[in-house]
């Protein structure tokens, strides 16, 4: 698969990969914790990722063998924001991808670093990665959606002591608890995430977008107009060129060539 890479510094690196585009966070020295230039960063490839119609999937990993340890403190006793316009902290925490994006995690994905992973739809992680929201330890609080995220997607009680104690969980036990899509070796976290993307890929991208937004927003939906606001959303998917050719390539057994309209 070629790979064309784009900008060999910085804080944060964007290489395609076919379809795929890899995001990753890379500021090792500091255990890639976010800094205004890393939000901007992140809300730079999220911009990309969307706006290129040859891409269907992100994947977002961290340099050096980590993840994410979260807020860069030296920044923020400073003064500096780790926010991004609309996009919240580390600029993606509040507006993400529209498209499927897949947290690739080694090493340790901790406080604002696990929020970062929990914007993502699917999460990868390699054994023995830890994954928590120490914020209390520190009297702050994991305001960047993990308070609002992980009592969707885990076990409330698990979620309280997670918060009130500071403690993380090893990506295995993240796993049995489902909050983790898939377990990688340890070094293996990239490999697997573009692994699932490729599978992604493969699908039309425009019922990607859909699908993604319908389970996100489908939360707060009332059951008087949920048909309604999904029909809004996924009416113009059927009505595609991408679905008549989806459907054609079914019948003639062959593999569809997707044109994104």
């Amino acid at each position: 698969m070629s790979a064309e890479q784009a900008d060999p510094g910085g804080p944060v690196l964007t290489e395609r990969r076919g379809t795929v585009l890899l995001i990753t966070l890379n500021r090792p020295e500091v255990r890639n914790a976010v800094n205004a230039a890393l939000a901007a960063g992140l809300a730079g490839a999220l911009e990309e990722l969307d706006g290129d119609d040859s891409l269907s999937v992100g994947v977002l990993t961290g340099a050096g063998g980590f993840f994410s340890a979260g807020m860069d403190l030296g920044a923020f006793v400073k003064g500096e924001s780790a926010w991004f316009g609309d996009r919240g902290f580390a600029g993606i925490t509040q507006r993400a991808a529209r498209k499927p994006l897949i947290a690739a995690i080694e090493g340790f994905a901790l406080a604002g670093g696990m929020e970062i992973a929990l914007a993502c739809d699917l999460i990868v992680a390699a054994a023995g990665a830890r994954m928590g929201i120490p914020e209390t330890k520190r009297s702050l609080v994991a305001a960047g959606g993990a308070l609002l995220r992980m009592p969707r997607r885990m076990p409330y009680h698990v979620v309280m002591e997670l918060a009130l104690t500071g403690d993380p969980l090893p990506a295995e036990r993240c796993h049995e608890l489902g909050l983790v899509n898939r377990l990688a070796e340890p070094g293996g976290a990239v490999e697997a995430a573009l692994e699932l993307a490729g599978a992604i890929a493969k699908n039309g991208p425009l019922a990607l977008i859909a699908t993604k937004q319908v389970l996100q927003e489908q939360f707060d939906w009332s059951s008087a107009d949920m048909w309604e606001r999904q029909g809004a959303i996924t009416g113009p998917v059927f009505a595609s060129e991408d679905a008549k050719e989806g459907s054609s390539a079914f019948k003639e057994k062959r593999e569809p060539v997707w044109k994104g309209r």
